[in-house]
């Protein structure tokens, strides 16, 4: 049985607490039915408490016998004492809160198998094969090494290879992370998973389909999925403190005075449900306050790990960047001036669907400069656009193309990120540079890590080329950088990182996928890629840090009171409990008094829904 199959059977927890919930409804349609006999009303509890209480039972003790003990042992307790005072709904409905919560973590830790499921959606199931002079539709699995394959216009490319006959572009920023079409031609490399642009290519395959660049990624994410660490959670935590304490008192208790309904009354006294009820509402209420500010929360530990992250790692396109071109320069000669260029360029540009037209009209509507009628307009690939503008041939191609037509000497080098050159009437005019821009916020955001959040690190890794990232880097005042990395390399990053510390990282490209499910804390920025929500734990829906710093601030906020819920809770109880074991509050009583416990520890949860003041602070 594959993991994709097995993440979609439900699990035994998922049925205890489905079974759970029919048994107490069952319970309490009977115990009202008019007519109905109220001892036919426990035969649904008495189901519960055998079939979903006993094997959680021999699950917690197995447990104990490895040494592991938990808030959810005493939970276990707990199901036994109710079920020998005779509280069979008490019993029933500790059963359906320990299930449910153990269900949603299930749940939770799968997420990978379901980002592997979206990355296997992705790719196609067949290829454009050649043969016999014609082009048949194949599975991908019978494609070999040399076969030749046609991409049409806009298609996922199925398989790694060498372009052999057309010219076009591809977008293969799910592997790089750069967020421009990459141009294509014979003896250029193409790769799995990139998507083709407007124009029809034939490549000659190098890999099979299982040893693609695709399929490699494939295999990291599920190495990752089997190698996740398991998450201690907050309750865990606590309950491991906890337990011992109330497992103790009563044993103290029964032993010093020789009365066992001792022992059973500080049990019920402790049964931990300020752990059990005050943290999940905590976290409930904050997953809906995130919701209703973009922010959805897949995975309900982040919640309580991404306080406790103190190393950052962040993606550079997409995310600290707006993922798109902008014209950031206009290189030009003498005695043209940048305004003129610009207009002739954008007055070509707009007959083209380059990718780069749209940053050069952007920035020439943003000047405010008119653009000119054009005439006698060509496009051949690989040779740029050309056209006659206001009596003069314009012409917009490459840095090759230019260099063989003009003297040595007389372009300047290029400094970096993309670029295009305009000739006017066979001479050189002036350089058109791109960048992805940072975002306006992205330098306060970097700052505010420091101080606001305590981050001793902050990594800027991409998949991008060394120069693009560490201008970025520069801009943005992030020191540690990792350029031109592959998936497989963000993930050993991230993996290395979380070694030392709890680690959040931040990303947006299906190339970040495996290192999201690595991290401690993985956020997919945006939603453009299902890969990439699927293997995170949080999605910023909207692509705005200022949504990510408010996801720490509900993070921080949470888990402040889920603890002063939980500990608090605790607290009481613990009063309460050597009450019982002095004998002064029975059993009866001791669950009326952990009702009212529960009762405040739900209401100062509930809190964690609401806003409560500014959510960002930078």
């Amino acid at each position: 049985m594959t993991t994709l199959s097995r993440a979609r059977r439900p699990s035994q927890q998922a049925v205890i607490a489905a079974l759970s919930i029919a048994g107490i409804l069952a319970h309490v349609a009977l115990r009202f039915w008019p007519g109905a006999p109220l001892a036919g009303a426990s035969l649904p509890l008495y189901l519960v408490l055998g079939m979903g209480g006993g094997p959680l039972v021999v699950q917690l003790a197995t447990r104990v016998a490895r040494g592991q003990f938990g808030s959810d042992l005493l939970a276990g307790i707990s199901i036994i004492t109710a079920a020998l005072l005779g509280e069979y709904l008490a019993g029933a409905l500790v059963v359906l809160m320990l299930s449910g919560g153990q269900a949603v973590e299930e749940f939770a830790v799968g997420r990978a198998s379901t980002a592997l499921q979206a990355l296997a959606r992705r790719m196609p199931s067949l290829a454009h094969r050649h043969a016999n002079g014609k082009v048949e539709d194949v599975a991908l699995d019978v494609v070999a090494t040399g076969d030749l394959v046609t991409v049409f216009p806009h298609e996922i490319c199925p398989v790694d290879g060498t372009v052999v006959d057309g010219h076009g572009s591809m977008n293969e920023s799910y592997l790089t992370g750069e967020p421009f079409m990459m141009d294509k031609g014979p003896g250029t490399e193409v790769f799995s998973g990139a998507i083709n642009g407007e124009r029809a290519l034939t490549i000659r395959t190098t890999r099979q389909a299982v040893d693609s660049r695709y399929a490699r990624i494939m295999r990291v994410m599920r190495e990752t999925e089997q190698h996740r660490p398991r998450l201690r959670r907050l309750g865990d935590q606590l309950g491991a403190i906890y337990t011992p304490i109330a497992v103790g008192l009563a044993v103290v208790a029964w032993l010093w005075s020789g009365d066992s309904i001792r022992f059973l009354a500080v049990l019920v006294v402790a049964t931990p449900c300020p752990l059990l009820i005050g943290i999940p509402v905590a976290i409930i209420g904050s997953i809906s306050l995130a919701a209703r500010r973009g922010i959805v929360v897949r995975d309900p530990s982040v919640l309580e790990q991404a306080d406790r992250c103190r190393t950052i790692v962040l993606d550079k396109t997409g995310t600290l960047t707006y993922g798109e071109p902008t014209l950031t320069d206009c290189d030009v000669a003498p005695p043209l001036t940048r305004e003129r260029v610009l207009q002739l360029a954008a007055s070509v540009e707009r007959y083209s669907r380059h990718p780069l037209a749209a940053p050069v009209l952007a920035a020439a509507r943003a000047d405010a400069i008119p653009l000119l009628d054009a005439n006698d307009i060509s496009e051949l690939p690989g040779e740029g656009l050309e056209a006659i503008v206001d009596g003069h041939r314009v012409r917009i191609t490459g840095r090759r193309q230019v260099e063989a037509l003009v003297p040595a000497g007389s372009i300047p080098e290029n400094i970096g990120g993309l670029e295009c050159l305009v000739m006017v009437d066979g001479g050189y005019a002036g350089i058109l540079r791109f960048r992805d821009a940072p975002r306006l916020d992205s330098r306060s955001f970097i700052d505010h890590l420091w101080s606001r959040h305590q981050y001793g690190r902050v990594l800027l890794v991409s998949g991008d080329r060394d120069q693009e990232v560490r201008y970025l880097a520069e801009h943005v005042g992030i020191t540690a950088v990792y350029a031109g990395q592959s998936p497989e390399e963000k993930v050993a990053i991230t993996r290395a990182e979380s070694a030392r510390a709890p680690t959040l990282f931040i990303g947006d490209g299906i190339n970040d996928a495996p290192a999201l499910a690595a991290a401690t804390v993985g956020v997919a920025f945006g939603n453009r890629s299902e890969v990439t929500s699927e293997a995170a734990g949080v999605v910023i829906m909207d692509s705005s840090l200022k949504r990510v710093d408010e996801f720490f601030h509900i993070s921080r906020r949470m888990r402040r009171i889920a603890l002063q819920s939980a500990v608090g809770g605790m607290a009481v109880s613990v009063a309460g409990m050597l009450l019982a074991s002095a004998g002064l509050l029975p059993p009866v009583a001791g669950a009326v008094f952990q009702e009212a416990i529960d009762l405040a520890a739900v209401l100062n949860a509930l809190r964690a829904a609401r806003p409560g003041g500014e959510l960002s602070d930078y």
